[in-house]
C-alpha cells in the first residue's frame, strides 16, 4: 500500500510538471505542448488505477462527451474515414481541459500555470516586436528607370525575400548571387501576394557599389512580413495573443497590487504590438470585442470612459496601418479574401444542405480535401483549396448538424457557467482569470465567423487550457481553495 501511495504522489508530481510545461510551450512550439499533453495524460490514466476518480455528469461535461462522440460517428461515416479517423488525434486535444480542471490541487499550482503561460507568450511577443524592428531580407524604395530588377518586373516598394531559394538581406548579398548565376530567380513580396521574377547575369549596370549595379536609389530592411511568432502563421499569432492578452486584461482590471499592475500592463503592451503587427483584421476585432466586455464588467465608470478614449486613436492608427500594408480597408468587398471567403461560403452552404446525410453526420473530416471535385467546389478549382473560414459551418459541413448543436450547447453552458461564477465572491486573480476567459472565449468565437480558428492546434490548445484553469475555478473544491 505504502508504494502504492508513493507512485500515486510520483503522478501527482509529473502531472503537475506536464502542466507546466504544457503551459510554457503552448506559445512556442506545438511538437513541446503536444508531448506535454501526451505525458500528462498517460499519467493521468495510469493514476486513474490508483486513485478512484470522480466522474462528473454535469451539463458542461455531457455536451462536450456528445460533441466528441458524434464526431466520430461523423468520421465512421465520412466520405474518407481514415482521413477523417485520424483527424480524432486533434479532437482528442479537448482532454486538456479535464487533465487541467481534473489535476490542479491549489491555488498556488493554478497561478503558477497561469503565470507560466503569461511569461512564456510575454518572450514570444518581445521576439516578434524585436523581429519588426530589426527587419528582415530588404526593401527598395526608389528604382532607376534603367534598373534591371525594374525591367525584370520588381516595383518600387516590393520587398525582395529570395534569390534562387537564398535569403536576402541587402544590395550587396543580391550582387553577389547575381553575379554567380547566369539567371537568377528572385522571390517577391507584395500587398499579400508573392511574384518570382528572373534576372540575368548580363544584366547588371557598371557601378561602383552593388546598390549602382542592381539600379537601386533607395533600400531599407523589410517589414513587411506579418508578425507570426514561432508558429510561422501570422494566422495562428493572432488567434493565441487574442486569447492571452484577454487572460491579461481580465487580471489587470481587478489586480490589486501596483507592482503586479505595472507588469501586466507592460505585458499587455507587447500583446497588443505584436497583435497589432499580425495585422489580422478578424483578431484586431475580436481582442476589441473581448476588451470591451471585460472592461465593461470589471471596471469602474471612470476606467470604462479611460479606455474608450484610449481606444479611438489606437483603432484609427490600426486601420491607417492596415491600408499601408495590406492595401486594403477594414472591411473591403473588393479585397480577394473577402470575395474568396463569400464564394466558399455559398459553396460550402449548398454541400451540406443538398443531402441528408451531409444534415445528419456531414461529409467528414478534411474529405474535402479529396472530394472537392465531386462537388464542385472553390469555384470548379479556380480558387485555392482551403477550409470553410466559419467555424459554424465548417462543423455542420464535416460532422453533421448535431454535432454543431452539440458545439453550441457547450459554448453556451461554458459562458453562462463563467458569467454566474463571476457574480460570487472570489480572490481577484480567480476573478481576472475568469473575466479574461469569458472575454476571450466571446472574441474567440467572433473571430470563428471568418476564420476556422478550432482548427489551429496550437491556438485550441491555449483555449482548452484556458477553458481547464477557468472549470477549476467554477467546480474547485472549497476546501482546496480555503487550506491553500
Amino acid at each position: 500500500m505504502e508504494k502504492s501511495n508513493q507512485f500515486a504522489t510520483f503522478l501527482d508530481y509529473a502531472l503537475k510538471g506536464s502542466l507546466l510545461l504544457l503551459a510554457l510551450s503552448a506559445p512556442i512550439s506545438i511538437a513541446a505542448t503536444q508531448a506535454a499533453w501526451a505525458i500528462g495524460l498517460l499519467c493521468f490514466i495510469i493514476r486513474t488505477f490508483l486513485v478512484k476518480p470522480t466522474w462528473r455528469k454535469e451539463g458542461f461535461d455531457i455536451a462536450v462527451l456528445v460533441f466528441v462522440g458524434l464526431t466520430l460517428v461523423s468520421s465512421i461515416f465520412s466520405y474518407e474515414p481514415q482521413v477523417s479517423l485520424r483527424k480524432m488525434v486533434g479532437v482528442s486535444l479537448v482532454t486538456i481541459v479535464y487533465l487541467v480542471s481534473e489535476n490542479l490541487k491549489d491555488r498556488q499550482t493554478l497561478h503558477k500555470i497561469v503565470a507560466t503561460l503569461l511569461i512564456s507568450s510575454a518572450l514570444v511577443a518581445v521576439f516578434s516586436i524585436a523581429n519588426f524592428a530589426v527587419g528582415r531580407n530588404f526593401k527598395v524604395w526608389k528604382l532607376a528607370d534603367h534598373s534591371p530588377l525594374k525591367i525584370a518586373g520588381v516595383q518600387e516598394n516590393d520587398t525582395i525575400q529570395k534569390a534562387n531559394d537564398q535569403s536576402i538581406a541587402s544590395p550587396e548579398e543580391l550582387d553577389k548571387i547575381i553575379s554567380e548565376n547566369e539567371v537568377t530567380k528572385l522571390k517577391i513580396y507584395r500587398y499579400e501576394l508573392f511574384f518570382v521574377y528572373e534576372v540575368s547575369k548580363a544584366s547588371l549596370l557598371n557601378g561602383s557599389n552593388s546598390a549602382e549595379k542592381l539600379g537601386i536609389n533607395e533600400w531599407s530592411r523589410g517589414r513587411d512580413v506579418r508578425a507570426a511568432g514561432f508558429y510561422g502563421h501570422y494566422t495562428t499569432f493572432g488567434e493565441a495573443l487574442q486569447l492571452i492578452a484577454s487572460l491579461t486584461l481580465g487580471l489587470l482590471i481587478v489586480s490589486t497590487t501596483g507592482r503586479l499592475r505595472i507588469l501586466l500592463t507592460l505585458a499587455l503592451i507587447a500583446y497588443g504590438a505584436a497583435l497589432f503587427l499580425t495585422i489580422m483584421r478578424a483578431s484586431w476585432l475580436s481582442f476589441i470585442i473581448s476588451a470591451g466586455i471585460i472592461i465593461l464588467f470589471g471596471a469602474s465608470r471612470k476606467t470604462i470612459l479611460i479606455c474608450a478614449a484610449l481606444a479611438i486613436p489606437l483603432i484609427l492608427g490600426g486601420l491607417f496601418y492596415l491600408q499601408q500594408k495590406r492595401n486594403v480597408g477594414f472591411v473591403d468587398t473588393k479585397d480577394g479574401s473577402t470575395t474568396w471567403r463569400l464564394t466558399v461560403w455559398r459553396e460550402g452552404f449548398n454541400v451540406l444542405t443538398q443531402s441528408p446525410r451531409h444534415l445528419a453526420v456531414g461529409i467528414g473530416m478534411d474529405s474535402i480535401k479529396t472530394h472537392w471535385q465531386d462537388w464542385k467546389m472553390f469555384d470548379n478549382g479556380n480558387l485555392p483549396m482551403g477550409h470553410m473560414h466559419l467555424t459554424a459551418l465548417q462543423f455542420g459541413l464535416e460532422r453533421g448538424i448535431p454535432t454543431l448543436l452539440a458545439w453550441v450547447i457547450w459554448m453556451f453552458i461554458y459562458l453562462k457557467l463563467l458569467w454566474r461564477r463571476l457574480k460570487d465572491n472570489l480572490d481577484w486573480i480567480e476573478r481576472g482569470i475568469l473575466l479574461g476567459a469569458m472575454g476571450g472565449t466571446i472574441g474567440f468565437l467572433t473571430s470563428g465567423l471568418v476564420h476556422y480558428n478550432w482548427g489551429d492546434s496550437e491556438v485550441v490548445m491555449i483555449f482548452y487550457l484556458i477553458m481547464g484553469c477557468s472549470l477549476f475555478i467554477l467546480r474547485g473544491e472549497k476546501a482546496a481553495i480555503e487550506n491553500s
